[in-house]
């Protein structure tokens, strides 16, 4: 069995997220770890992030997932898959 983890560049949280949170808790039960990454300084939070899913079972699954991430305008995905 893969392991697949999914690395998602989200240009512009505020537009894209509430589509891209949608996808996420429809495939939720694909998702074993999920890390969300953004720049913050004082007083200033960046307007993009990165997301991190560990992914977790039937393969055809993860990739129907990510293939709708895929669709969302502004959201960029790459993949990264280790076989055991």
């Amino acid at each position: 069995m893969s392991k697949i983890i999914l690395g998602i560049h989200v240009t512009n949280r505020t537009e894209e997220v509430p589509r891209l949170q949608s996808v996420l808790s429809e495939y939720g039960c694909y998702i074993r770890t999920r890390l969300g990454l953004h720049e913050v300084t004082e007083g200033a939070c960046s307007p993009g992030g990165i997301l991190i899913l560990e992914t977790y079972g039937d393969e055809s699954g993860i990739l129907e997932m990510e293939r709708r991430i895929a669709e969302i305008p502004g959201v960029f995905v790459q993949k990264m898959v280790f076989e055991e």
